[in-house]
């Protein structure tokens, strides 16, 4: 996954921030400690290595009035050093390094991590604020395993269906629009549709599948044994006659529906939200299909081998802090993890849907396909990402 900073003016988000970092408090309910994991927080070690997503750890240097470490630093005494990941591949290829100690990781990356041995379990009873994030992003698939937790949820969404409300007629409320070349919007969308740039987008062709073919068995979009692959990549090569354009940045989608070069595909809410407040403003919609979506669920992994655990932990707890976790979220363009930081903004919550369960009941986290198949089967052998990431080569010719 690949993404860009969220620009706050582009949103109409004032961003300026006096943060003050709340030290941490241990948890009073004290959940089971992972073997391996911190048991005690010590002090800080003078500096703290990340990887992360553009937005994620601002200190005022993009943007003066954008800065929630520079308090951190001032309390704690730990240097913020921050390197910058294109894509979850980038990111775990990173951390290979053994040069950093905490990871911002999307479910497309933090599956390989923890099978790597790259990242350790969390003793989230050092993470007095993980008691306030959404139970919809607690023991998920994509971060937690045989019960070990290995994350602390930063923030969420849903890849989105965006489309010209001049252009295409009638709105659209399934995925058909992007995927059927013989259906009524065919003629009207071809040449212009857009699509997100990377193998883990077999998922979306796997989520309309699992509504218009159930024959396929399809119970996860991320869980592919050889035939219900076939089906998603066949899907995926039939569609490219419809597209217009790969994105992988969200700039480049922007600049695509601005132009009229596309009038429909995959987005996210942030990307709707800089077109429709632009000058000019763009006239587009989005919708959450009736087939579901997938979407992201973004969180912070601390490395095996982590020079700086204690400081870490204290970022971690910092970064998900109702005060922080509202403001970076805001910034990024996502729903924050933490319930509390609704309190604090409650119409960016509404606008990403922070609180609605139901709405993330229809949301498939990306989750990194592997060859134990991730809905349980124990029978067959599930295509690994390997073999999407050959197959994503295939499909884009």
């Amino acid at each position: 996954m690949g993404r860009s900073n969220r620009l706050a003016a582009a949103l109409g988000v004032s961003l300026a921030l006096t943060l003050t970092f709340v030290p941490i408090v241990l948890a009073q309910d004290e959940l089971p400690v992972p073997e391996g994991a911190l048991t005690e927080l010590g002090d800080g070690e003078g500096s703290v290595e990340i990887v992360a997503w553009a937005g994620y750890v601002e200190d005022g240097s993009n943007d003066p009035a954008v800065d929630w470490v520079s308090d951190f630093e001032a309390a704690t005494g730990c240097e913020v050093n921050v390197t910058l990941g294109n894509t979850s591949d980038e990111m775990f290829t990173l951390m290979q390094t053994g040069n950093y100690d905490l990871v911002s990781a999307s479910g497309d990356a933090s599956n390989r991590l923890i099978a790597s041995g790259t990242v350790q379990p969390i003793n989230l009873n050092l993470i007095p604020n993980y008691a306030d994030v959404f139970e919809g992003l607690k023991n998920q698939p994509h971060n937690t395993v045989d019960g070990v937790p290995y994350v602390v949820p930063h923030g969420r969404g849903a890849n989105l269906l965006m489309y010209n409300t001049e252009q295409v007629d009638p709105a659209p409320d399934s995925w058909s629009i992007v995927w059927e070349t013989d259906g009524p919007w065919a003629e009207q969308v071809k040449g212009k549709v857009t699509a997100y740039d990377s193998p883990i987008y077999i998922a979306d062709a796997a989520v309309y599948l699992m509504a218009t073919r159930p024959e396929l068995g399809i119970q996860n979009p991320y869980a592919l044994d050889e035939e219900q692959f076939a089906a998603a990549v066949d899907l995926a090569k039939q569609q490219r006659e419809l597209i217009g354009r790969y994105w992988a940045l969200y700039t480049d989608e922007i600049a695509s529906f601005q132009s009229g070069d596309s009038t429909v595909g995959t987005t996210w809410q942030v990307i709707a939200n800089v077109l429709q407040t632009s000058d000019p403003a763009s006239p587009v919609d989005v919708v959450l299909p009736v087939e579901g979506s997938t979407g992201w669920s973004d969180t912070w992994m601390l490395a095996t081998e982590a020079a700086h655990p204690n400081c870490a932990y204290m970022f971690m707890n910092h970064i998900i802090s109702p005060e922080v976790n509202v403001v970076a979220t805001e910034y990024f363009g996502e729903a924050p993890s933490n319930a509390k930081a609704c309190d604090l903004n409650p119409e960016h919550c509404a606008t990403y849907h922070a609180t609605d369960e139901e709405y993330f009941s229809n949301v498939w986290y990306w989750s990194t396909p592997q060859a134990q198949c991730l809905d349980g089967r124990t029978d067959v052998v599930c295509m690994d990402y390997s073999e999407w990431t050959q197959a994503w080569t295939e499909i884009k010719g």
